[in-house]
């Protein structure tokens, strides 16, 4: 799993689920902090343990890089929970989506007001 080691201040109060995903998702449509709306800006999805501030591109359980979210590609140390077919149900709590430009981490906040930056300045 390809990961970078970055310092991050960004904490998680619960963990991560294919609710939660769905939920952050809705929340963030037409803001920039969604996958489809800001990948054209180069914005990669991915995780972030503010443990021990390791990053994680998002990844198919098959280890393919994956254009969204999702959890059944994270390495074993972030799973909290499995489905009785071997599906991630839940993360470590340390654990934020948010993406990845140029080797840093963005969360969904910081992508949106990014993208949002980028549009306006172009737009002058």
């Amino acid at each position: 799993m390809n990961k970078t080691k970055l310092s991050t201040h960004h904490s998680n109060v619960e963990t991560i689920t294919s609710k939660v995903l769905f939920k952050e998702n809705q929340q963030f449509q037409g803001s920039g902090g969604v996958s489809r709306e800001n990948s054209a800006h180069g914005f990669k999805p991915a995780f972030c343990d503010t443990r021990t501030g390791n990053l994680y591109l998002s990844r198919f359980a098959s280890g393919e890089l994956a254009p969204i979210h999702l959890l059944d590609g994270l390495p074993e140390q972030l799973v909290a929970g499995r489905s009785d077919s071997g599906q991630v149900r839940s993360t470590v709590d340390s654990l934020v989506a948010g993406f990845v430009l140029e080797g840093h981490f963005f969360t969904r906040d910081e992508a949106a007001m990014a993208v949002k930056n980028v549009q306006y300045s172009c737009q002058k």
